[in-house]
């Protein structure tokens, strides 16, 4: 017998950015608000190899995709012109449970961190100290005015003895390709960092300067006497200059740092309110020397992973029917749970073929091991169905989305079949799903030809929402 598996649902398809387009990046990046440098497109191509960013689009708003620690992460969406962002994380949710991935958030901003806190049955966060963002007032870098930028002023002021004539100007990779490979030469000789990250920066830093993308970037350098002895790349977005490269000579000239960012925020900042020099990437010296610029605040980011109604039970409760027991599936229920679950006339109707995670011949216990593997992830509750002790069948709480909504599903042994014993199983887990672990939105599908099962879910008190030629929704609120 041929299982009919569920209907795909039409989802996200994400897209590397040369394939989706840094052009369209680039309309999103450079309006939005966020001050924080991940939202960028210096930083999606600078660290695209470490990281596999994808991008995707949805009611408006640009969605990335990540891979880190084993795990896939995503931006917090980011709006265009008339993006919605609550429409967008929903279409996000639907990604994630059609692809079976933990909805997890990497460099979220604390407004952000809000908006999802209040969206969610519960969120698990981690503020990451050691990637904060130093964010500067532009207004207060152009000047360097007052007594606390004094040691700054002092240094750009040796820096212009040292240097007389020293000049900041754009560059082009067609006028200075050849300058910035002699400078690239001359830094390398001086550069003692260490270690896999600063090497790693070190490549993408130079990569990024001859990409040739100067388009979505302002580019200058600082030249003296016809060599180029610094070099910053920087990029707008929203009211923040994002800084994403600051490279110099530093030990021949100076006093180069500090005039070589003075001279990039006059240049690139305009209107610009804040100016983000990224993190200090646990650095002691490069930290020390970001904070001698004084910076407003250190612009907090959080990984955030999304937590359902499941993640607070600490176990199944055992609910009792006037003929049934519904409770967790034993070891001792192998025999029947895996006759249950090898019956292909009800796996038709169930939508899942066993094979496709189990192969053709699984044992007994694999069917109890796949379930109890569900439940510790909070990924689906199934309860046995116990009639005078003896397992008849499952009710599943299963694909939870993080915001009080879950579906259910009941299969019932056929011996034990045209009983009733599925639409009571289903109305005792529905009402504990319901008016005990806090569920609003509790959701049932089914085949249109499956008639029989279209009934009992009206019996048990779901209400038809929606259908197409293939499948009929149901739903059930408090």
């Amino acid at each position: 017998m041929v299982i009919e598996a569920l209907p795909e649902v039409k989802t996200l398809s994400f897209l590397p950015a040369p394939v989706f387009g840094l052009e369209r990046l680039s309309l999103y990046y450079s309006r939005c608000g966020y001050e924080i440098c991940e939202y960028s497109v210096g930083v999606k191509l600078m660290w695209h190899h470490a990281y596999w960013y994808a991008f995707a689009e949805a009611a408006g708003c640009l969605l990335c995709r990540a891979e880190a620690d084993g795990g896939v992460y995503f931006d917090f969406p980011v709006p265009g012109e008339h993006g919605d962002v609550e429409a967008a994380l929903d279409e996000l949710e639907s990604y994630c449970k059609e692809q079976e991935l933990p909805l997890r958030f990497s460099a979220v901003g604390r407004e952000q961190l809000a908006s999802l806190a209040g969206r969610y049955d519960g969120i698990r966060t981690r503020n990451r100290y050691l990637w904060r963002d130093y964010l500067y007032s532009a207004e207060e870098i152009r000047s360097f005015a007052g007594k606390k930028f004094a040691g700054q002023r002092n240094h750009i002021h040796r820096f212009e003895k040292l240097c007389p004539g020293a000049v900041f100007r754009q560059m082009t990779m067609e006028r200075d390709r050849a300058a910035l490979a002699r400078f690239v030469r001359r830094f390398d000789a001086a550069y003692t960092k260490q270690g896999r990250e600063a090497m790693a920066e070190r490549e993408a830093a130079f990569a990024a300067l001859r990409s040739g993308e100067s388009r979505y970037f302002r580019i200058g350098c600082m030249e003296y006497e016809g060599e180029i002895i610094g070099v910053s790349l920087a990029e707008r977005c929203g009211e923040t200059l994002i800084i994403h490269i600051e490279k110099a000579l530093a030990k021949e000239y100076s006093g180069v740092y500090p005039a070589l960012f003075q001279a990039a925020v006059r240049a690139f900042a305009g209107d610009c309110k804040w100016v983000n020099r990224e993190d200090d990437a646990a650095d002691p010296g490069l930290r020390t020397s970001k904070m001698q610029y004084q910076p407003v605040r250190l612009a907090e980011k959080y990984d955030v992973e999304v937590v359902n109604l499941f993640s607070f039970l600490t176990g199944l409760p055992t609910l009792r029917t006037e003929r049934l027991v519904l409770d967790g599936i034993l070891p001792s229920d192998a025999p029947a749970y895996g006759r249950l679950c090898r019956d292909d006339a009800r796996n038709r109707w169930w939508g899942y073929d066993y094979r496709r995670d189990l192969g053709d011949r699984p044992r007994d216990m694999d069917f109890v091991e796949l379930a109890a593997r569900d439940m510790a992830a909070r990924l689906a509750l199934s309860f046995a169905v116990r009639r005078e002790g003896r397992l008849i069948g499952e009710v599943v709480l299963y694909r939870p989305d993080g915001r009080g909504g879950a579906e259910i599903g009941v299969r019932i042994l056929p011996e034990d079949a045209g009983n009733g014993y599925g639409r009571e199983a289903f109305r005792a887990v529905s009402d504990w799903a319901l008016y005990s672990l806090g569920v609003t939105r509790l959701y049932a599908r089914c085949f249109r030809e499956n008639t029989a099962s279209c009934r009992m879910l009206t019996a048990a008190g779901m209400r038809q929402t929606h259908g197409d030629e293939t499948m009929l929704w149901f739903l059930r609120t408090v």
